[in-house]
């Protein structure tokens, strides 16, 4: 099992990293494999909607970080992403790469199980985590979730070590991921006839 773990934050070594030790930890208990990748300080431009992913099945037309995260996601069973709150959101590289990674990604994702964290100071972290959420529900994607909201709180750099529920709850989720990937995937082998969909059909609300 492989888990993809993104890193929103341009602090390498800040709240966001500390919070991905504690997964990381966690998913070593289970066997489960962690890829970290950091995208904070990278040049994260939006989709412009040329659409050339879907005529050419090649990915994102700008060749950058998108497409090199693309293709570990492909390889992994699961995908955390751990962002900062900038005016309570997700901060914009996060956005951006999602936005072109969902889009552009030309294999299935259904079944990978997604989760998201979020770090703030004081609020915006579930608003985050809705926002984030919603790129696992429209792709067929279940999420890991614990017992309370997936977020943490901390200004200054290793003050989330201090958020003793935050951290907590991270350990639950990464512990309840291992438990569903392995599930899918013994599940996967016992019910083949479950995972084919109907043919989608496009319903416009405007004709």
């Amino acid at each position: 099992m492989k888990v993809l773990i993104i890193n929103g934050s341009p602090r390498i070594d800040g709240n966001c990293a500390n919070l991905i030790e504690e997964l990381e930890n966690e998913f070593n208990k289970y066997d489960v494999q962690t890829v970290i990748q950091n995208i904070g300080t990278k040049e994260v431009r939006g989709c412009m909607a040329c659409l050339t992913c879907k005529k050419t099945k090649n990915g994102c037309v700008f060749n950058d970080i998108v497409n090199e995260v693309s293709e570990k996601f492909k390889e992994a069973d699961g995908l955390i992403v751990v962002s900062p709150v900038y005016f309570g959101s997700p901060n914009g590289s996060v956005i951006s790469l999602l936005d072109r990674l969902f889009y552009s990604r030309n294999y299935d994702v259904r079944f990978k199980v997604g989760a998201n964290f979020n770090i703030a100071r004081r609020g915006g972290t579930e608003t985050s985590f809705d926002i984030i959420n919603k790129y696992f529900t429209i792709s067929g994607m279940p999420i890991a979730s614990g017992d309370y909201w997936n977020n943490a709180f901390g200004g200054a750099k290793g003050e989330v070590k201090s958020d003793l529920e935050g951290l907590r709850n991270a350990r639950i989720v990464a512990k309840r991921m291992a438990f569903l990937m392995k599930s899918i995937k013994d599940g996967k082998e016992k019910y083949q006839e479950m995972l084919e969909d109907e043919e989608r059909v496009a319903t416009n609300f405007i004709r």
